[in-house]
């Protein structure tokens, strides 16, 4: 289960070559010994884990900064759309995506999982994938800075000073594990935009600078794209971004055919004084279908390449729901199923001797039916 994944090598003509360069196989090599020594530690403590109550998904998706764009004095908004017309070419498309599950807890820290995957299309091609996990990993208040000093060692040194900064307070193990998931997710998208050329590279999410990302890690993922000639695009499936009152994405329910509408030049007013936003936003509709996505892009990109950005992607990229069909794939590659989590909590109790136990809902004791709250 736990093992360097196979390369398969892809033919000459693609832009985005195969992930087994030396800088890439790095990292998941030293992941797959902190696995191993953090999971190693729990055997000779022979301690007991508690499986979550239910199986649910604990997403690479941070929660969207809350921002809201204002337009003064005006009570009907007018709304110039971009409309979007089809470029197919040779343009790879490349998406990354990112998921963490808990596994459990023992008596000293968290047991989670963490896996990630690239898939990546170029037209008249088949879909191709790379998948890096699933890596289980133990978390104590102990172990937790040499976890996230892994990933550290892989970030320009310019950054190095504020990120250890950063540790110099032990965090929660639960904003640990948000961590220390946003960590592996900027390394893999760094990685593909060093390695990649002229390509569509799509994440998910947005282009917010938030608390679980390390100072200027954004920004360099930006510049390293742009000197690439690569374009980044995040599409955020739900968003809590407001126009007036309105969700941005409630904008363009009267259009039928593919098309963007640019929210760049309206006032924009965050909760969060820290927080920077590094994409210009556009609210994008990119088939037929009546879905409408928030998407990003980069703000140092030209509004025509950005436009042109978009129209390459629905050219070369399968659009179903109005939402990319390498973008769904990473999604499904790096998402953990119930039958995958119940596998790996066997095989660390097989290996390990790790004893399960069954954790006793307090609420339903003391309440019986009338304790509904859902505790994780």
């Amino acid at each position: 289960m736990i093992q360097q994944p196979q390369y398969t090598p892809t033919t000459s003509k693609y832009n985005f070559p195969p992930l087994a360069l030396e800088d890439t196989s790095t990292l998941p090599q030293r992941f797959i010994e902190l696995s191993l020594r953090t999971i190693k530690n729990i055997h000779t403590r022979a301690a007991t884990f508690q499986p979550p109550q239910t199986l649910t998904q604990e997403e690479n998706e941070t929660q969207e900064n809350i921002t809201q764009l204002l337009q003064h004095g005006q009570t009907t908004l007018q709304l110039k759309t971009i409309p979007l017309q089809p470029k197919p070419d040779q343009t790879p498309v490349i998406a990354i995506d990112v998921s963490s599950i808990r596994l459990g807890e023992t008596d000293t820290g968290v047991l989670l999982a963490l896996r990630a995957a690239a898939v990546w299309k170029q037209r008249g091609s088949a879909y191709h994938y790379l998948r890096f996990g699933p890596f289980p990993i133990h978390i104590t208040d102990q172990n937790q800075h040499d976890i996230l000093s892994l990933f550290h060692e892989h970030n320009a040194s310019a950054q190095r000073n504020s990120l250890l900064h950063q540790l110099t307070t032990a965090p929660d193990l639960n904003q640990t594990q948000t961590r220390i998931t946003a960590l592996l997710e900027k390394w893999l998208q760094t990685q593909i935009a060093t390695q990649a050329q002229r390509s569509l590279i799509l994440l998910d999410g947005n282009l917010t600078t938030g608390t679980n990302d390390p100072p200027n890690a954004l920004t360099r993922l930006l510049e390293t794209a742009r000197n690439n000639h690569n374009t980044i695009l995040a599409m955020t499936k739900t968003t809590r971004l407001r126009l007036n009152g309105h969700n941005i994405t409630e904008l363009m329910h009267g259009n039928s055919k593919p098309c963007l509408l640019q929210l760049d030049g309206y006032q924009t007013a965050s909760a969060y004084s820290h927080i920077r936003l590094l994409g210009a936003i556009y609210v994008a509709k990119l088939n037929h279908s009546p879905y409408t996505f928030r998407l990003d892009i980069d703000a140092d990109a030209p509004a025509d390449q950005a436009v042109e950005a978009v129209e390459h992607l629905i050219g070369n990229d399968l659009i179903t729901d109005g939402y990319p069909e390498t973008l769904r794939l990473a999604h499904i590659y790096s998402t953990f199923t119930a039958n995958e989590v119940i596998g790996i909590q066997r095989f660390l109790s097989q290996a390990y001797g790790i004893k399960i136990v069954q954790r006793p809902n307090i609420r339903h004791l003391l309440f019986g039916p009338y304790g509904t709250r859902h505790e994780s």
